[in-house]
């Protein structure tokens, strides 16, 4: 199959995949013990969950976006 047909390049599969592994790791951060009626678990509060795991989601997005919106370099403009 001819390689110019591809909608994308190799470098937007790799930043793709990136993109990908930068969200489930920051899900994997957001887990943890929650709080029940009976027990109230502070760790709910902590930085790895509140601030550090949304960030890794959104540069998870992030590198989605910009691996759709690159343009492949070794495509031949042949139009």
């Amino acid at each position: 199959m001819d390689k110019s047909k591809f909608a994308f390049g190799k470098t937007n599969y790799i930043l793709f995949i990136i993109g990908i592994v930068a969200i489930v790791i920051g899900f994997v951060l957001m887990t943890g013990p929650s709080t029940t009626e009976t027990m109230f678990e502070p760790d709910i509060f902590s930085f790895r969950r509140i601030k550090l795991a949304p960030t890794v989601c959104f540069l998870g997005f992030v590198f989605m976006i910009v691996s759709i919106m690159i343009k492949p370099k070794d495509r031949n403009n042949k139009e």
